[in-house]
């Protein structure tokens, strides 16, 4: 603020710069104001701006007044603000230099009474009634023995022990507890995960899925109740594909998710009730109806006993039921030699009147048919041959006369193919002696390959080849025995010896004769 004195000025009142005005009105309504509450209706709510603060404004009949949550607490917020709902503002009132607006900064949030609230809750209901989600015919059925249940509630209250005590003496089942927080910030954010994530689960998983679940609370005020009417609750609960049971309160409690639920329990040991049955009476009633069943057998089996016995009255006996074949048999046998003569006297019928039919005179009938057939034939083969052999006179004297007219077109053609033919041999004598260069070459590199791998060539460096009688190579001294003549081959000849000492014959070797084996006489076929 500056105090300077202006000597143009026509008062002696303080000179403030537009900042400095700004800055002292700011201090001033936040000194006077630094602790207010106000009353009003929610009017131009978008929700959270990209930067995580809200703004809207409070309204009455008579005045409107711009009001802003801060990012961090705005997520501390035990309701969310919604458009037209009246609330109860707690903050300060600050101004903002920028555009000489002022502002109260929001700091608690709460709904005006709980007339506000139940408002609130009808025209939630409204909306998500709309949508359907609260329809009877999308409820699923509860099943009648579930293996295991889920559990959404809090894991210290008496809640929970209560479900647990009443399920163990009903009907003790496997209980799986998703603990959450049932009250205050954030409750309502975590039943609607529980929720899905038991939905999440695999049937075939490590943790079992959940085949029931129930969704329980104690009792409380409207506002200890308030998570289960949020709208993220209810819309988590109408999705379910596990049969779901609302405990929420006591049985005047009613709360938004008590109609999306496929059941509402007026208590918690109510919805452990619904969810299984009593175990002693399913165990009574079965051994009833097995008591029932074990008498009807009992009677089925004496009246079928019954039947048989009088079925076995009205059948024949073993002799009444042979008697017919067997006097059959007897006559089928008794006839028997009588049939056996009989077809003998038909089958020697049959042979007669076929051997009527062989008889000399018919086999030279049909020799005769097929003599004349071949004769005719034979006489149709001449004319084909004499009208072929005319056919190809007419062809020969045809060529003749072709013949005549070629000396001259030969004599053409001759000198013409003389000509071709001394430039192929030419050709061919120049092709055969690069082919003889050719090959001699290959000759010459074979026979120096032959030459190099030749056991002569060992021959020469002091080696020699011991043959046998047969002029076998010896490689072994065991094939050698005494007094064998052998073959010494040297590279300039060979040389006879005659063997003094032999080695051991091999296993199994035959002794080899001095005489060859003379060769077996072939035996007459006749």
């Amino acid at each position: 603020m500056s105090n300077v004195f202006d000597g143009d000025s026509p008062t002696n009142l303080a000179e403030y710069s537009v900042s400095e005005l700004s800055g002292s009105i700011k201090r001033t309504v936040e000194t006077a104001f630094d602790q207010v509450r106000v009353r009003g209706e929610i009017s131009g709510y978008r929700g959270p701006h990209s930067s995580g603060h809200a703004y809207f404004a409070l309204k009455d009949d008579r005045a409107r007044i711009d009001a802003v949550i801060w990012k961090g607490t705005f997520s501390r917020l035990k309701f969310r603000p919604e458009e037209g709902m009246e609330v109860i503002a707690t903050g300060k009132v600050t101004t903002f230099p920028g555009s000489s607006k002022y502002q109260i900064v929001i700091e608690t949030l709460e709904p005006a009474g709980a007339g506000a609230l139940m408002a609130l809750i009808e025209e939630r209901k409204r909306k998500l009634g709309a949508e359907g989600l609260f329809d009877a015919a999308r409820k699923k059925r509860l099943p009648f023995m579930p293996r295991v249940i889920g559990v959404v509630t809090s894991p210290t209250g008496a809640v929970i022990r209560d479900i647990l005590h009443r399920i163990s003496d009903r009907f003790p089942v496997h209980v799986l507890v998703w603990p959450v927080k049932v009250q205050g910030e954030g409750s309502g954010e975590e039943v609607a995960n529980a929720i899905r994530g038991f939905n999440a689960l695999e049937p075939a998983g490590t943790i079992a899925r959940p085949d029931v679940l129930i969704v329980a609370r104690g009792g409380g005020s409207l506002e200890d109740l308030w998570s289960f009417n949020d709208e993220i609750v209810v819309r988590a609960a109408a999705e379910s594909r596990i049969p779901l049971i609302s405990a929420v309160g006591h049985e005047t409690d009613w709360t938004l998710i008590d109609y999306a639920a496929d059941v509402r329990a007026p208590t918690p040991t109510g919805a452990a009730e619904m969810a299984v049955p009593v175990k002693a009476e399913l165990e009574a009633q079965a051994a009833a109806l097995a008591a029932r069943l074990q008498g009807c057998m009992n009677r089925q089996m004496d009246q079928r006993r019954q039947s048989v016995r009088a079925l076995m009255r009205a059948l024949p006996s073993l002799d009444q039921l042979l008697a017919l074949p067997r006097r059959r048999f007897d006559e089928a046998a008794a006839g028997l030699g009588r049939g056996l003569e009989l077809n003998t006297i038909n089958k020697r019928r049959g042979f007669e009147r076929v051997a009527a039919h062989l008889r000399p005179d018919v086999l030279s009938n049909r020799i005769a048919e097929r003599r004349q057939t071949l004769n005719e034939r034979i006489v149709r083969a001449e004319r084909m041959v004499e009208r072929l052999i005319d056919r190809s006179k007419s062809r020969v004297e045809r060529a003749e006369a072709i013949l005549a007219s070629l000396p001259a077109r030969l004599k053409t053609q001759t000198d013409r193919g003389r000509e071709r033919l001394g430039n192929l041999s030419r050709h061919a004598d120049t092709a055969i002696r690069h082919q003889l260069t050719r090959a001699r070459a290959e000759l010459s590199s074979q026979d120096r390959v032959l030459q190099s791998l030749s056991y002569k060539n060992v021959l020469k460096r002091g080696y020699a080849v011991i043959r046998d009688e047969d002029n076998r190579p010896v490689s072994q001294a065991a094939q050698i025995s005494a007094g064998m003549g052998i073959a010494i081959e040297f590279a300039d000849g060979r040389v006879g010896a005659m063997t003094t000492e032999g080695g051991t014959p091999p296993a199994g070797a035959k002794k080899r004769s001095a005489k060859p084996a003379e060769p077996q006489k072939q035996g007459s076929l006749f």
